[in-house]
Formats: C-alpha cells, structure tokens, sequence
C-alpha cells in the first residue's frame, strides 16, 4: 500500500506550503503538486496521480476543493477511486472512505449530485415542451437566407478569405461553409 497526496493552488504566486506541511504530517509516501486553477479539467500531475494507484492505495488532499473542480468532478473521483480500490482521505474536511462514516457521506453526496443532474433534465425538458406549445423549435437560430447569399456570392468571387468574408457578410464559417455545400448539392 503506498499513500499519495495532492497538492495545488491556483496561480504561480501561491505557496503550497501549507498543504506539503499537511500533507507530510499525515506521512504521504509521494506528493503530486500543481499550479493551475481548478477550473480546468486538464491537470497533468492529477492524471499522472492516477496512473500510478493500485489496490489499496490511499489519495490525500488537504481539502476537497483542492482536488476537484465540482461536486460532480468530486464524485466522479471518488468513483473512480473507489472502482481502482483506493481510498480517499480529505485531512481538513475530516472525510476518509476506508471508514463507514466516510463511505456515508460519498453516498449522500452521489445522491444530491444525481437529483441535481435530474431536476436539470427535468427543467430542460419541461422548456423545450412549453417553447414548442408557443411555436417554437428551439435550437440555434438560422443564418440570415440574405447574408447567407451575400457571403456565397462573395465566395463564388474568389477575392476574400473565407474569414474576411465571413465578417464582412456577418455569417459564421460553419453557416457559411453548411451554405456552400447545400449550394453544391443543388448544382449536382
């Protein structure tokens, strides 16, 4: 068994001191650190972390929100985790899966996560039907037929970039280029 910790802050001007400290307290075998905000769902040395647990190892964090960008992140680590049969320990939020209290509160929180991803659906849904009631399709708008024929004619000119006339049309490249293969099916 062997105990991993992570480490990370947000900007290169932070100091993990802090959490190295905890972390070396609670007697970590190998720490991993990071310097990138936690919204980004890329995290090297996270990763890196991962490849290296086995059974019956142990992650340790200082507290969740160093590890996990969300809820829903959080859990899905925590699946993971439990899935590769480690255990997952937050020093400061007092929460350790190999105990049943710890194995608790990961249910509870994988429960409030679903019925938030449910009550999302549900309202989404529940949109759509009452935007269809009123006539709506829902979707991204269509591209102005004018504007769409402007920037085909400007196209067709072959004086402009793609994006030069896209700006100068107002259209999109997607639009634009969707048009021009239509366009192509109607000549064939």
């Amino acid at each position: 068994m062997k105990i991993f910790g992570y480490a990370r802050v947000s900007t290169h001007e932070q100091k993990l001191d802090l959490q190295l400290d905890a972390l070396n307290k609670y007697g970590v075998d190998e720490i991993f650190q990071e310097k990138m905000t936690g919204t980004r769902k890329d995290r090297p040395k996270l990763e890196e972390m991962i490849k290296f647990l086995r059974e019956g190892d142990k992650v340790v964090v200082y507290k969740l929100d160093r590890i996990s960008r969300s809820t829903k992140h959080l859990i899905e680590l925590t699946e993971q985790f439990e899935k590769l049969g480690v255990h997952f320990v937050s020093i400061q939020d007092n929460i350790d899966t190999s105990t049943a209290m710890g194995r608790f509160y990961f249910t509870i929180m994988a429960g409030m996560a679903q019925l938030e991803r449910d009550i999302i659906s549900e309202r989404t849904t529940a949109g759509l039907k009452a935007a269809r009631a009123r006539g709506k399709l829902g979707g991204r708008p269509k591209a102005d037929q004018a504007k769409l024929d402007y920037a085909y004619h400007l196209y067709q000119q072959k004086k402009l970039t793609v994006n030069e006339i896209c700006t100068k049309a107002g259209v999109s490249r997607t639009s634009l280029y969707r048009f021009i293969d239509e366009q192509k099916g109607v000549a064939n």
